[in-house]
């Protein structure tokens, strides 16, 4: 019987590839999901989230498969970043097949300006809480501070439009935000000149520590803006590695949550050659530090 740590991609292209990609994985995994129990703050403190990205290679070969072994291995929250193929509908289906829920996504700041209707229909009918800015490409950033202003007017804008649909806006970082410029950082840009009722901040932890900041100094500078994580480990010569394997301090991030105002975290490693492996013990560490929440 195939386990999750001997399920292999070349398994599950094979199986997804004969058209058994959903049937192949379940007899093979039992769920495990415990009851919720609430924090201080009344938010899931066992809640454990994996951003879709980290399986973005096999989610093109079988998005039910995906979360059906997603789901196996304990996860209950998702962060999508594309749907790949499938319509908002569909995607609800699945998860509702799959005990999971996916309160957050990933959407380009271009398909904001271009879908925005769409982008919130979508939203709504998959069911996310926060829409999720990720990523800027080099002409965005542009040159100097006034990129990153200009920027956080178009957020409260969007922001505002997100609101009237029961959804939050978010801004998810890398380390380029914390370069300075003109004096300034584009990050703390971001944070002040934001309505905070409008757009929240999706700190990635990795990016954060990799551009030399420490994550609680943000916490408790701007505490309750970081409604989101992702939770993204750091080897000793500056790579990625699996969560809890690495050299950042979980420990005392994890144990300053309610300073940060943390709702999700979303395990994520951006290049792995183990997936299985990475979401396994990313679900693994973070069960363990949930309990310092």
């Amino acid at each position: 019987m195939i386990t999750p740590s001997t399920f292999t991609r070349r398994q599950f292209i094979r199986a997804a590839a004969l058209g058994a990609g959903c049937a192949a994985i379940p007899s093979v995994l039992a769920h495990s999901h415990t009851a919720k129990s609430l924090n201080s703050n009344g938010m899931a403190s066992n809640s454990i989230g994996l951003q879709l990205y980290t399986l973005r290679d096999i989610m093109k070969v079988s998005v039910p498969a995906t979360l059906k072994l997603v789901s196996a291995v304990g996860y209950n929250e998702l962060e999508f970043a594309g749907y790949f193929g499938h319509s908002a509908k569909e995607i609800s289906t699945i998860l509702d097949g799959e005990g999971l829920t996916a309160p957050s996504a990933h959407i380009q700041l271009d398909d904001f300006d271009n879908n925005l209707e769409k982008v919130l229909d979508d939203a709504q009918t998959a069911g996310h809480k926060y829409l999720v800015v990720p990523w800027l490409s080099e002409a965005q950033r542009g040159e100097g501070i006034a990129p990153y202003k200009a920027l956080a007017e178009k957020l409260n804008v969007i922001g505002e439009a997100c609101s009237k649909a029961n959804i939050t806006l978010a801004y998810h970082n890398h380390d380029f935000e914390f370069e300075v410029r003109d004096g300034e950082i584009p990050l703390d840009v971001l944070i002040t000149e934001t309505d905070s009722d409008l757009v929240s901040m999706e700190l990635d932890l990795y990016w954060a520590v990799k551009a030399g900041k420490d994550p609680v100094d943000y916490f408790k500078q701007y505490p309750g803006r970081f409604k989101l994580w992702h939770v993204k480990d750091m080897a000793t010569d500056g790579s990625f590695a699996d969560v809890g394997t690495g050299v950042i301090d979980f420990e005392t991030i994890f144990a300053h949550g309610n300073v940060a105002g943390i709702e999700h975290k979303f395990v994520e490693r951006d290049q792995t050659g183990d997936r299985i492996a990475t979401i396994e013990q990313g679900y693994k560490a973070v069960s363990m530090l949930n309990s310092t929440l």
